[in-house]
């Protein structure tokens, strides 16, 4: 095991907890990007593809799960559950990210 790797998947893990935390202490979205999650999600969903066709080790598959648990639960919480969804304010969430993160990527990935 690297240290290294279990360092950086420890404070990954670490990252969301307190992100959910803090979701769930000030019952409000206020200043958090929905489209920031979504895009961390689908990150994860196009990265994590080989969970389902290629086993390496099972801390590597539970790192993945943990992931994508995680990150599709920060986007549920804020997109479906109240108050969260009230208080999450799209005006301020104005990146196109659509238009100019997806999109573009998805043709990249083609080419």
């Amino acid at each position: 095991m690297n240290l290294f790797r279990l360092v950086g998947d420890m404070a990954h893990l670490a990252s969301f907890l307190v992100l959910l935390l803090k979701l769930l202490a000030s019952r409000s979205a206020n200043g958090i990007s929905l489209k920031t999650q979504e895009l961390f999600f689908l990150v994860f969903v196009t990265r994590y593809v080989d969970l389902f066709f290629h086993f390496v080790s099972l801390y590597n598959t539970l790192m993945k799960l943990l992931f994508l648990m995680f990150s599709g639960a920060i986007v549920y919480v804020i997109r479906f559950r109240e108050p969260f969804r009230s208080t999450y304010d799209k005006s301020h969430d104005a990146f196109l990210h659509l238009k100019f993160a997806v999109l573009p990527c998805a043709l990249l990935a083609l080419v």
